[in-house]
């Protein structure tokens, strides 16, 4: 299973969705990977670089809130403390069991499944926010 970047996930911010793009492109990369039986050490170095890019995608994003006095700023951090969280709990599992089928279901109920209720309810209400302070 892939995911689709559709205009409903758009916050309105172009740097912000050109990132959620790319993460989208970049989760679709790992899947395939995964789905492939690519080797462990093709994968790792997609998870690498995700794990690189979310934390440059929510430090931008919290820089646009911390300089726009974004009042949901707290609750909106807490989430990407728990997503990463969550992702280093998945490369460890990945790390310890290697790709597979197992490894494209967690990244599906971890990861997917949380950009896409993450962006279409927090990073698009951050959107309108910042458009109508910006």
């Amino acid at each position: 299973m892939s995911i689709e970047w559709t205009t409903d996930l758009a916050t309105g911010v172009d740097e912000i969705d050109k990132q959620h793009k790319e993460l989208f492109q970049r989760i679709n990369s790992l899947l395939g990977s995964c789905r492939e039986g690519k080797g462990k050490d093709e994968v790792k170095k997609v998870i690498w670089f995700l794990e690189d890019y979310v934390i440059t995608h929510f430090s931008e994003e919290e820089r646009y809130m911390a300089k726009h006095d974004y009042p949901e700023y707290s609750s909106h951090k807490q989430q990407h403390l728990e997503f990463m969280e969550n992702f280093l709990t998945l490369k460890k599992q990945f790390e310890s069991e290697g790709p597979g089928v197992h490894i494209v279901v967690n990244i599906n109920h971890l990861v997917v499944d949380w950009l896409k209720n993450h962006i279409r309810r927090l990073d698009k209400a951050l959107g309108a926010f910042l458009k109508t302070n910006i």
